[in-house]
């Protein structure tokens, strides 16, 4: 890329953050792909999109006919990956959301198993319910498979470790020098996890990757936590087992989303539901403006670009 180069941003804030920009660089903000452009997009090179853009955003691309690079808020890149312009280049948002992706699956494993939606349920009704309450379950000595090893998947895993529990790790291929298993093992695999997190990317080949036959593989009482997308998991599936009390599942993603009033899965107890929420924390946009400006000052100085999305996604 051949500087001076205007880039264009969501957030204004998003400028004071991206750090010392390289010379000839002008930032401008575009919040949204309906919102009134802030100049000419004729010379726009750098585009930064707002955050979960929904499928269709991809394009506005076409609006800036000298486009180079489209930077990512996200890490899932599964409403752009095929659909920008031949010579235009996609990079995700791997590692920004690394650990309030990570915290989230924490949370709701924990929130699970110690069962606070049923206190914050008696706490609205007020009523200590400690008296007629049975012990609560426990993380420690529980078989967590994570289906998703890539940085996501070690933060939590580096998490999860220190609760004395035994982590597997699952990718789309083995990788036996770092003990993970490939995504064909999982059959074997899912018969001994208590409890299975998501945390794959949404292709063509994860589209309900989660179906009957990966839910019937799971043993009685184990949890089935959603963390990537929604249309991971088929719902007509997994509603099946939730509902007869068979499995329970703690999902920020669904599939339709945002799901409907009145779908079925909102009423289950053993159903923990939050609305795609992982990645929304105070420090999002601090790390992820610092990604856009560390690509801005590579592209400066000639080295390569990261977290480049590859063709196949």
């Amino acid at each position: 890329m051949v500087f001076p180069v205007k880039v264009w941003v969501p957030h204004a804030h998003g400028v004071s953050l991206m750090g010392a920009l390289p010379p000839d660089t002008t930032v401008e903000v575009f919040p949204a792909a309906d919102a009134p452009m802030p100049s000419a997009p004729d010379d726009v090179r750098f585009w930064v999109p707002p955050f979960l853009a929904g499928f269709g955003a991809a394009t506005v691309a076409g609006r800036f006919p000298k486009l180079e690079v489209v930077q990512l808020l996200s890490a899932g890149a599964e409403v752009w990956a095929g659909q920008l312009a031949d010579g235009v280049t996609l990079c995700d948002a791997r590692g920004v959301h690394d650990s309030s992706t990570a915290e989230w699956a924490m949370a709701a494993i924990l929130g699970h198993l110690r069962e606070f939606p049923a206190f914050a349920r008696a706490q609205a009704r007020d009523e200590w319910s400690y008296a007629a309450h049975t012990p609560t379950d426990e993380l420690a000595g529980k078989r967590v498979l994570i289906v998703g090893a890539g940085s996501i998947g070690a933060a939590l895993a580096a998490r999860l470790l220190p609760f004395e529990v035994t982590v597997t790790l699952v990718a789309r291929r083995a990788r036996p020098d770092e003990s993970v298993h490939a995504v064909s093992e999982l059959p074997s695999l899912l018969p001994h996890a208590d409890i299975v997190v998501l945390i794959v990317p949404q292709t063509d080949a994860t589209h309900h990757l989660v179906d009957a036959a990966f839910l019937a593989a799971m043993p009685d009482g184990a949890l089935l936590v959603n963390a990537a997308r929604g249309r991971v998991v088929d719902t007509a599936a997994l509603l099946a087992e939730v509902s007869s009390g068979r499995l329970s599942a703690a999902l920020d993603v669904t599939d339709p989303e945002p799901l409907p009033a009145g779908h079925a899965l909102w009423s289950l107890p053993n159903v923990l539901l939050t609305p795609h929420v992982a990645g929304s924390v105070h420090g999002h946009h601090r790390r992820a403006y610092a990604l856009v400006g560390a690509q801005l000052r590579r592209l400066a100085s000639g080295q390569p670009l990261i977290n480049i999305v590859a063709d196949g996604y």
